[in-house]
């Protein structure tokens, strides 16, 4: 990887954000942290469009987005036509959503997986790589 991984989360995600954070520069991967920093609430739709603001401006390539079920930053980063944000609570969807859907953040609910499935979906994520060709033809029907 090239540029910088991105990584937010809200309240909820906060500590599994940390977590992954730590895991993440034991691999050697540089880490931009988009917030928050305190378990004091707020809104998720903030990080997320901060995350997407960075790819379009390519700042970054890939981002993790952590909520409590992933499924709020998902829908707010994918306001953005150049997010292919996925939640993903296993490795095999993590897997696919980059090989067959060019996938560029991954969603990861706190409230929903234990550390041990985040790192190892975030792993998966990270290693997998689109398969192009057909799938390529695919996406990109996804922004008319």
């Amino acid at each position: 990887m090239t540029k910088q991984l991105g990584i937010a989360s809200d309240h909820a995600g906060l500590e599994l954000k940390r977590s992954l954070i730590e895991e993440l520069m034991k691999h050697s991967v540089v880490v931009r942290d988009f917030g928050t920093t305190t378990t004091d609430s707020c809104d998720y739709p903030d990080f997320a469009h901060a995350v997407a603001r960075a790819i379009k401006d390519g700042e970054i390539e890939y981002a993790i987005l952590v909520c409590g079920t992933g499924v709020g930053m998902s829908i707010a980063a994918n306001r953005h036509n150049v997010v292919r944000a996925v939640v993903c609570s296993e490795p095999l969807s993590a897997r696919m959503a980059r090989e067959h859907n060019d996938a560029n953040v991954l969603c990861i609910g706190a409230r929903v997986v234990g550390i041990g499935t985040a790192i190892d979906i975030v792993n998966t994520f990270l290693n997998a790589k689109f398969q192009g060709g057909r799938h390529a033809t695919r996406v990109a029907k996804i922004n008319p």
